[in-house]
């Protein structure tokens, strides 16, 4: 025999305390009284069949976060209630459970089908009904159209960052280009007057193995310091003046950059000693060309290799041409990302990058992983006010790939840290921030991909930490 329902007792909840006697009456008649004992009266993902209402006892809920159940509540005020509480929006949402319960100790509940609960729902509150579905689907399509512009936002961003980055050794390229083919015209005149018999065989001979020589010393110029390089150079133009070489001192910075010292220039003279002053002038100018030449032709390959890789960086951050969900190096990916935002990191942030390399790969979503390490980099930055350390770690913790991303700011408010993931929280000042970035990168690290992200904050040190699983359950490919 079941346990009597008295209306007189729902009214005594503030769940039901304005319902009249009929409606406290149907209550009675659809509903159930249990106890229940302790344990799990329902775990998260399973179709919400129930709705409970707290009459005496105490419950625990919970959310999954990580594989790991983090307990959100623990209550025994009378007439909380959990369940299919959204079962009166129907087949517009997914109706399972968002999160599990626990009796804590022999409890006594009113338990409600859920198709009754949102007949009841319905039949008694309609206003109620449509007001709730427009705040709930208001909410949500608002959610998405701000997230959408937010991300359109930061692809305005960092194109104009990638613009920029592309703009440098794109300028270097054509400079060193233009700079190439005056270079390689000085040496076709050069090399007239070699052909009209200026240069005796020998000499010629032995010239062009010098000039293979200092094409060959370019590559293992040694780094000097600015005082090193301008003490050289100072000793080189002098040498070009004792020598008859008019304008030594704007030779002498060629000769240096390649690494070539006195000593050389000395075996230079030697071998060019049957010759006369105009022709030994002229062979040193043409060493000077071939010099400029390789130090030219060095400056276009380092600036199209930067280009392309800023280009592969770029393909790496979009993940183009490559499929949703993937196995990957995170590594790959946290670099990418830097180097799509290394010009809001610009000169006042030191960057230091802490990766453990025996990290397995990871699968994942690489393109929606991409723009948390995004979120969490630009606010880092921003905490910083552009000067400061910004530390990006990777190592593995238990069955999680873990990756820290810490910056030297002033922190996060202590009434502020247990909100930051709330969507349109910001701590940015009005128009600074839209309060979406955490809440879009929580919703991808937990929701998509079944892992963490928490944040650990003091002045000086704070730390957003996202740990992501190295074997996902199978349906995260599937979603």
């Amino acid at each position: 025999m079941g346990l009597i329902c008295d209306p007189a007792e729902l009214r005594t909840l503030f769940l039901f305390e304005k319902l009249d006697d009929d409606q406290l009456a149907e209550l009675c008649a659809v509903g159930k009284i249990e106890y229940l004992e302790p344990g799990q009266v329902y775990r998260e993902g399973d179709p919400a069949t129930c709705f409970y209402v707290l009459i005496e006892g105490e419950v625990r809920l919970t959310k999954l976060s990580g594989g790991v159940e983090i307990e959100i509540n623990r209550t025994d005020h009378r007439g909380v209630y959990a369940g299919a509480w959204m079962a009166y929006l129907g087949d517009k949402v997914s109706q399972d459970y968002a999160g599990s319960m626990y009796v804590e100790r022999r409890s006594r509940f009113l338990v409600l089908a859920a198709a009754d609960f949102a007949r009841m729902v319905t039949e008694w509150f309609p206003m109620a009904v449509h007001l709730l579905e427009g705040a709930f689907f208001g909410g949500q399509k608002s959610s998405q159209r701000i997230a959408e512009r937010e991300r359109l936002l930061a692809l305005g961003s960092l194109s104009a960052g990638l613009t920029h980055e592309l703009n440098n050794p794109a300028a270097a390229a054509v400079r060193a280009t233009a700079g190439l083919r005056e270079r390689v015209a000085g040496m076709r005149h050069k090399l007239k007057m070699m052909a009209e018999g200026k240069f005796p065989p020998d000499a010629l001979v032995q010239l062009i193995e010098l000039q293979e020589q200092a094409a060959e010393q370019v590559a293992k110029a040694p780094d000097l310091s600015p005082l090193e390089a301008a003490d050289r150079e100072d000793a080189l133009a002098d040498w070009f003046d004792e020598h008859g070489i008019a304008d030594g001192w704007n030779l002498a910075p060629t000769f240096v950059q390649a690494g070539l010292d006195i000593d050389w220039l000395e075996g230079v003279h030697a071998t060019l000693e049957a010759c006369n002053a105009q022709v030994f002038e002229g062979a040193i100018r043409w060493l000077n060309y071939t010099i400029e030449t390789e130090l030219l032709m060095n400056e276009v390959a380092d600036s199209t290799t930067r280009i392309s890789t800023l280009v592969g960086a770029a393909k790496q951050y979009s993940q183009m041409d490559r499929a949703p969900y993937q196995v990957v190096d995170l590594h790959e990916l946290l670099d990418s990302t830097l180097v799509m935002l290394n010009r809001k990191l610009g000169d006042g942030v030191h960057l230091v990058k802490d990766y453990d390399r025996t990290l397995p790969p990871l699968p994942c979503f690489a393109a929606e992983l991409n723009q948390v390490w995004t979120n969490l980099i630009d606010n880092a930055v921003y905490a910083m006010n552009g000067e400061g350390t910004l530390t990006v770690r990777t190592y593995q913790e238990n069955d999680c790939a873990a990756v820290e991303i810490g910056d030297t700011g002033p922190g996060i408010p202590p009434e502020a840290e247990g909100r930051i993931f709330e969507p349109f929280f910001t701590t940015k000042p009005v128009g600074d921030g839209t309060g979406l970035g955490l809440d879009i990168s929580f919703r991808i690290v937990v929701n998509k991909h079944h892992g963490d992200i928490r944040v650990e904050s003091a002045p000086g040190d704070t730390r957003f930490i996202v740990r992501l699983p190295l074997n996902p359950r199978a349906e995260s490919a599937e979603e």
